[in-house]
């Protein structure tokens, strides 16, 4: 499920440069120095991506006590149906959740940190930028969140959203290298593509939770294999003292 993470990020990156794609405009880098401008950039995408993996970390964790109590399968099935909804209530509907309004104050905290660490220009400086820009929310974040839950365990769920801050790197680089050059229709396309693949992305973790014995996409609940498999296996003990 890794790559869907990478693609939704890759799609939704458009969405990013929006969002995030101001902050990419005004990154102090060396425009003078290639070498160093690339390497700026490049840790300004490892602070990002730091933040997405311990976000993933953290909520893999909470997936993973789900799997602790047999329940991995109907999370699976939870997290795709909550991808759907999510999808078609705000982008065919049209409405817009209010789970962002308490993070309102937390928000301007984080773009507070980041308007200073935009003055400075060491290398401290770019992650600590990267890092508070993966923290801040968004819905396609949250979106990634969601997979990121469905995942299992802690490290699938870092990766997850890794593999998440990956596919937006390309035009977040493109944002500090080119500016604002994507045409008006590609943005559209793009944007119209981004519910759609999550909704695929939703039906694979329902059928990834449905357990129908597909190998790698639909696997049959293992804890049940396992079980079976010991008590086929059980080895029987013969009383010898018996006469």
């Amino acid at each position: 499920m890794l790559w869907s993470g990478f693609i939704l990020g890759l799609l939704g990156s458009f969405h990013c440069m929006g969002m995030c794609g101001p902050i990419a405009f005004l990154l102090p880098v060396n425009h003078k120095n290639p070498t160093q401008k690339a390497f700026q950039v490049s840790v300004y995408h490892a602070g990002r991506l730091f933040a997405y993996g311990l976000i993933g970390f953290l909520l893999g964790l909470l997936g993973k006590s789900f799997d602790l109590f047999g329940w991995q399968q109907q999370l699976s099935i939870a997290v795709g149906i909550a991808m759907i909804v999510m999808v078609i209530t705000t982008y065919f509907i049209g409405m817009n959740f209010t789970v962002t309004k308490p993070l309102y104050r937390l928000v301007g905290k984080l773009k507070s940190a980041m308007g200073k660490e935009l003055k400075k220009k060491t290398y401290d400086a770019f992650f600590t930028m990267g890092f508070l820009n993966g923290l801040l929310p968004c819905g396609l974040v949250y979106m990634a969140v969601i997979g990121a839950v469905g995942s299992g365990n802690a490290m699938e769920g870092a990766a997850y959203m890794m593999f998440f801050g990956l596919g937006t790197v390309p035009l977040m680089t493109a944002a500090v290298y080119l500016g604002n050059v994507i045409s008006v229709k590609v943005k559209t396309f793009m944007r119209k593509a981004v519910p759609v693949f999550v909704i695929l992305i939703g039906l694979l973790f329902i059928v990834r939770g449905l357990g129908l014995g597909i190998p790698y996409l639909s696997p049959k609940n293992m804890k049940n294999q396992q079980s079976a498999q010991q008590s086929c296996h059980t080895p029987i003990v013969l009383n010898t003292n018996q006469k």
